[in-house]
């Protein structure tokens, strides 16, 4: 599991759950599938463990992790219940930075939908050949 920390201001722990929460949903993190130990992951991070533990703590809140006493911390069986709302989230960012684009370059929303539906058409037609 590769995550990294910036200093956007964003605090630490949060950076950590957030990038759990989307490799989940993403399904880079499978249900079942062990994340590293605490003290592991901070030293990866070079980070105070407790740090780390706060993050796991969020994680378990949500649903997305599960505490094995004595086994380790695993992704739950049920997977995220956050799964598709996180894709959702991710995509909105993604489309609010292509809204802020297009906007700043003067293409026109109609513009950009019929670009969009055309690329997703070629892309269809890729994964049909």
């Amino acid at each position: 599991m590769q995550l990294h920390i910036t200093t956007d201001g964003v605090p630490i722990y949060l950076q950590i759950a957030n990038q759990v929460k989307y490799l989940v949903a993403a399904g880079r993190l499978a249900p079942g599938e062990e994340i590293p130990p605490i003290r592991v992951l901070a030293h990866q991070l070079l980070i105070n463990p407790n740090t780390v533990a706060r993050a796991y703590l969020e994680l378990e809140r949500a649903g997305v992790v599960v505490k094995r006493h004595g086994s380790g911390t695993y992704i739950s069986d049920n997977g995220s219940p956050l799964a598709r709302k996180e894709r959702l989230k991710i995509i909105s960012h993604r489309v609010d930075a292509l809204l802020a684009e297009a906007a700043h370059m003067q293409v026109a929303p109609d513009d950009l939908f019929k670009l969009i539906k055309d690329r997703h058409q070629s892309m269809q037609l890729e994964e049909n050949k």
